[in-house]
């Protein structure tokens, strides 16, 4: 079952134009710098903003050329960069009211379900201007939830927060990932949220899709339109399989090796993810054994690309059916003489683990 979507919107100064086919299940990052158009998008699809084109959630057609589902009527759920809670209702009212919205007999997602995931249960009796940002906006969440949706969309929700808040609200967020089997649309422009919330991406740029599909491989392609500078990296699935207690490290195994990371106390076998950015990532002929680098792992040379500045080069390395990608500057890659097929070893400086 999947989510297809296909607009072709024009206004002064605007074009949206994307045909997207996206998993129905899992969460789709819709991911680009301001003015992208991934809130446009969100809006087209949700029935906020009328656009020319096609829209099919799970089977079910929401507008086509003859038919246009109205937004109440959309069994959906939205969340906006403000939480937009009743001010004048508390937390348990304001959640009493997106239930309300759903007949019981249709209602997937119980109140006390709703409560525990986003932690929200000694909340319940206050009334929003006494919340902080991060408890506002899980509240806000929760409200969506209750509806029932068959699909929740997500506007910059951590947008307005600020970094403590930030990191409060991002485990209940993975919760909901775990836990719940609703399809997320996330809009963002935060390259640390899509690689710790994404199952699947979209990268968007003046209005076009410029490029789709699992996080993991599109985040290691060197040939986006989209740059992200500092923030250029790829994302590993792997999990725990060792734990040095003297050293505080834990050994994370992935399809193509293995990476020691700093012990944040999963236990063994704990599935996890590792954020390894381009700018840790350096590139040796020969093993090094007299650095401080724990990460030396063999490699192949996949691909080299010009990065936004002309002195660096992205070069993408294959470490089994996995990749990082490592920033270079041009002169070292010639002096290295660079090229694919060529093997070589990755040295990772820092990996962060992010899940």
């Amino acid at each position: 079952m999947s989510i297809e979507a296909r607009f072709r919107l024009e206004r002064a100064g605007f074009a949206l134009d994307v045909d997207l086919v996206l998993p129905g299940h899992g969460v789709t990052a819709i991911f680009g710098h301001s003015g992208s158009g991934k809130t446009t998008l969100l809006r087209c699809i949700a029935g906020l903003e009328r656009a020319p084109g096609t829209l099919t959630v799970k089977s079910q057609p929401w507008q086509d050329a003859s038919f246009f589902m109205p937004v109440h009527q959309r069994p959906l759920g939205y969340v906006f960069q403000e939480a937009s809670l009743f001010p004048h209702l508390t937390a348990q009212r304001n959640l009493e009211y997106g239930m309300k919205r759903v007949p019981a007999t249709e209602r997937r997602v119980a109140m006390d379900q709703a409560i525990a995931l986003l932690g929200i249960g000694h909340l319940l009796d206050r009334l929003p201007d006494q919340l902080s940002g991060g408890e506002r906006q899980r509240v806000a969440i929760a409200r969506a939830l209750l509806t029932s949706p068959k699909l929740l969309l997500m506007d910059e929700p951590l947008a307005a927060l600020d970094l403590a808040r930030k990191n409060e609200i991002l485990p209940y967020l993975e919760h909901l990932h775990d836990e719940l089997e609703i399809p997320v649309l996330y809009v963002s422009h935060a390259p640390d949220e899509v690689a710790r919330l994404a199952d699947h991406i979209v990268v968007m740029e003046g209005g076009r899709a410029v490029a789709q599909g699992a996080l993991t491989e599109t985040l290691a392609r060197v040939d986006l339109p989209i740059r992200l500078g500092e923030d250029a990296g790829v994302v590993l699935d792997g999990r725990i399989a060792e734990r040095d207690g003297n050293w505080h490290l834990a050994r994370v195994e992935f399809d193509g090796g293995s990476l020691w990371v700093r012990d944040t106390g999963h236990a063994l076998d704990h599935h996890v993810r590792v954020r390894i950015l381009a700018r840790d990532v350096s590139v040796a002929l020969e093993p090094q054994h007299d650095s401080s680098i724990l990460n030396c792992l063999p490699a192949e040379v996949a691909e080299i690309a010009a990065d936004a500045h002309p002195a660096l080069a992205l070069v993408k390395l294959k470490l089994g059916k996995s990749a990082v990608v490592a920033r270079l500057t041009h002169r070292s890659a010639c002096g290295l003489d660079l090229k694919p097929g060529l093997p070589v070893y990755a040295q990772i400086k820092a990996v962060a683990l992010i899940g």
